[in-house]
């Protein structure tokens, strides 16, 4: 079998598994945001570098739920430079408390921070800053491989050990999956792949919970289909004080 064709069963497995053993973390998550939507509370999303990926996958797209808001620090971002340096800002003391410090999450809402490896300082001090300020703190990560892994955090605490509520991405340690014969790393991370499917999951479950108690989410269309652009504004407009990402 190619090594393209193991990874894509790699995938179906790994997403199967996710299915049959998170089934019951991701109802219990995706109850707590429906809960937070009906408190007039806010939902909030982090990761740092590539588990950013996931941040920008959940706030304002088509189908996607507008109370959903990112927080995106620059300096861990995908398009800085040098690209190392979000590395170096994931392990910087103090720099998660600072992010939320400045970021506009009270006691009530919700945070989800997707952390693969669980261990490195920012999502610790967040997380826990989180907690402090009696926040509810949803956690993606991989339990397996972060359980292999010493915390980065003078607490010496992993994302797992900290959060609410815990979903585990079922993934390989290190991220990387596939072997190709005369190499001797691993190629191709699993984790986004995996994450999108557990976010849009808990966006679904989520929004069939708001629907069935007879409370209407706000949905975006698309900007691209006729009318999508105006149905939006009014999803702005009704919703100001929720979707912080327009100020």
């Amino acid at each position: 079998m190619k090594a393209k064709d193991q990874y894509y069963e790699h995938i179906l497995d790994i997403l199967s598994k996710i299915k049959d053993t998170q089934n019951d973390a991701i109802e219990k998550a995706a109850n707590m945001m429906s809960e937070c939507i009906k408190n007039n509370k806010t939902i909030y999303t982090f990761g740092a570098s590539h588990a950013g990926i996931l941040t920008q996958e959940l706030f304002y797209r088509a189908g996607g739920l507008a109370l959903i808001n990112p927080i995106m620090p620059k300096e861990v971002m995908l398009d800085v430079r040098p690209i190392t340096q979000t590395s170096q800002m994931e392990r910087l003391p103090g720099y998660g408390s600072l992010i939320l410090k400045q970021t506009p999450i009270n006691k009530g809402d919700v945070l989800i921070i997707h952390s693969v490896s669980g261990r490195n300082t920012i999502a610790i001090d967040m997380a826990l800053k989180a907690k402090e300020k009696g926040v509810y703190l949803i956690a993606l990560t991989n339990i397996k491989y972060s359980e292999a892994l010493a915390s980065r955090h003078e607490s010496g605490k992993r994302l797992y050990e900290i959060a609410d509520i815990v979903i585990d991405n079922c993934g390989d340690f290190e991220d990387a999956s596939t072997t190709i014969e005369g190499l001797n790393q691993k190629v191709a991370p699993t984790s986004t792949i995996a994450g999108a499917f557990i976010v849009n999951s808990l966006v679904i479950e989520c929004v069939e919970n708001l629907v069935k108690e007879g409370f209407e989410p706000p949905i975006f269309h698309s900007a691209n289909v006729d009318g999508g652009d105006d149905f939006n504004k009014k999803i702005f407009k009704e919703y100001k004080d929720r979707i912080h990402y327009m100020n």
